[in-house]
């Protein structure tokens, strides 16, 4: 039974703060604590700022990426990129291509010191959909007290001292996915291990002695090669620790210690996977993309767990943004819609559209909205690739309480925002910005006067609106959906699509469950207007994308 939205904008007061419950400060990793995207600290923060109000900091960054900023400690960590692949039209010489890490003061903004690292060349080349939207800095730093650790696609893993100094650097492989769309998952730390998903350059799984990168172990597949996933862990009990990842059509649990699989769930259905899985209470908590599925695996397990360890699946989708877990309830973000689905059962609880966002944004040059939503207390928050972000209360009903911009200049905002110590830090292609509780007012309404009082996205006419890339001469699938949905179920059945479309029902409705999705939709709709394929799904078309790569098995053979 879906519950209906409602939607309250107005603030009693401009300096109510947001907390979270008590516990660790620093976020190490790609989205916080485990790859969970919860904050689990108590210090507050304000929840509404603006260029001018409650905004702590910022900090020019030599150039682009969609990476997100880590913290630890008084010290914070972001990645960027320059040299080559700046602009489309004139994307310059590879060989000058360098990757930059910073280390910045958390109080100042001071940059305390900058490392550069020359490319391993070639590259994958700065053209089609693929990396021209993200870049050559998409991969999260991971650190601990020892120090900080990149990854940088080709050019490898990367370990650097708390004061700057390179300790030792190891190449990874020189493969390409099959699409050639870029290199973008982040590493974890698993106790003296740097575990690095080399999708991309080996279709691998690598583990790496943090303190000297000698090799510990490593599992090919080319189950692998078409997975921008971000591994966690997951604790299934006392003396044992599964390795868990999204890949093509599957979730699979590894041994950390030793890479071999341990179990496999299939579900997904998704030639391409770009979001990570997260874990509440022993449940393993999966979401694909176009023409994929939802899926809520029980942890533990060996072989295939398909049929003994799936507690539900559902319809639900998202691009590139993974789910949050929290308090019962799954929170995913497609596009411009927010999803509540109840965690044990799998029923969706609340759609709602989010409000007031800018047109055009996405990634490093305008292509998507990357960053994941993050969970600060009781509120989500979701930054779309414009810069705008929404601040969601997530009690019964899900409400959209303010929508925050830390500039009105043109910049792209592709990395997950992170959190500590009440301080909210965000990147963008030129900028690291810092929001605090500085105790000052934000004048003007809480959503945009244009949007809040219709309730529909602004709009520009050459992208669609809510920060979604839209196809050529202005067409906006997202916005054509929401549209026709008339119940706001976020399907579109045969009477509810737009007259004229009605007869390409059974080209639009690909998985033949008699409705559309707005991923379906958005898939089609690109075919017709010249957008290709890109993103969820499928691949570049011609050619053989295995060519001069070496045979592997389709998943890792099973641990005895």
């Amino acid at each position: 039974m879906h519950r209906p939205l409602s939607a309250r904008f107005g603030l009693a007061s401009l300096s109510v703060l947001m907390s979270a419950p008590l516990a660790h400060a620093d976020w190490t990793r790609f989205r916080g604590p485990n790859g969970s995207g919860i904050s689990t600290e108590s210090a507050t923060m304000p929840i509404r700022w603006s260029p001018s109000a409650n905004l702590k900091w910022k900090t020019k960054l030599p150039g682009p990426g969609v990476s997100s900023p880590i913290v630890v400690g008084d010290r914070v960590y972001v990645t960027c990129y320059s040299g080559y692949g700046l602009d489309r039209q004139n994307p310059g010489d590879q060989k000058n291509l360098e990757r930059h890490l910073l280390c910045i003061d958390r109080g100042s903004g001071k940059v305390l010191w900058s490392k550069t690292v020359a490319a391993v060349l070639p590259e994958d080349p700065f053209s089609g959909v693929g990396v021209p939207a993200h870049g050559y800095a998409s991969h999260t730093p991971v650190a601990d007290d020892e120090g900080v650790y990149v990854f940088f696609g080709k050019s490898g893993a990367i370990a650097f001292d708390r004061d700057g100094k390179q300790r030792w650097q190891t190449t990874l492989g020189q493969e390409s996915d099959p699409s050639k769309w870029g290199s973008a998952s982040s590493p974890i730390l698993y106790k003296n291990l740097l575990i690095v998903p080399a999708t991309a350059e080996s279709e691998a799984l690598v583990a790496l002695d943090k303190r000297t990168g000698k090799e510990v172990w490593r599992q090919e597949a080319t189950g692998f090669g078409n997975s921008w996933s971000t591994p966690i862990l997951v604790e299934v009990d006392q003396s044992r620790t599964d390795l868990v990842m999204s890949v093509a059509n599957e979730i699979w649990g590894l041994n950390p210690q030793t890479g071999q699989l341990r179990w496999f769930c299939e579900g997904l259905n998704n030639r391409t996977i770009n979001t990570s899985v997260v874990v509440d209470d022993g449940v393993i908590y999966a979401i694909g993309g176009q023409r994929g599925k939802s899926v809520a695996i029980r942890a533990g397990g060996t072989g295939n767990v398909t049929k003994s360890h799936v507690v539900w699946t559902g319809s639900d989708t998202s691009s590139f943004c993974s789910p949050i877990v929290h308090d019962g309830r799954m929170y995913s973000i497609s596009g411009s819609i927010a999803t509540v689905i109840d965690a044990k059962t799998g029923e969706r609880l609340d759609r709602f559209r989010l409000k007031g966002a800018r047109s055009g944004g996405g990634g490093v040059h305008g292509g998507g909205n990357f960053a994941s939503p993050i969970m600060v207390g009781d509120k989500l928050l979701y930054l779309s690739g414009a810069g705008d972000m929404f601040v969601l209360s997530v009690g019964e009903k899900l409400e959209q309480i303010a929508l925050n911009r830390v500039t009105e200049q043109s910049e792209k905002f592709g990395g997950t925002p992170a959190v500590s110590k009440g301080d909210l830090f965000i990147r963008s292609n030129k900028h690291l910005y810092c929001v605090a509780a500085l105790g000052q007012t934000v004048s003007g309404p809480a959503i945009a006067k244009s949007s809040a009082a219709s309730g529909e996205a602004e709009t520009n006419p050459r992208r669609g609106g809510g920060g979604q890339r839209g196809g050529r001469g202005g067409f906006d699938p997202a916005q054509m959906f929401e549209r026709s949905d008339a119940n706001k179920d976020g399907k579109l059945t045969r009477d509810e699509l737009p007259q004229r479309m009605r007869g390409r029902m059974e080209q639009l409705d690909t998985d033949k469950d008699g409705s559309v999705t707005l991923e379906e939709f958005r898939a089609n709709m690109r075919a017709a207007f010249g957008g290709g394929r890109r993103g969820g799904d499928g691949g570049r078309g011609g050619g053989n994308p295995r060519e001069g790569k070496p045979d592997r098995p389709q998943r890792p053979k099973l641990e005895p």
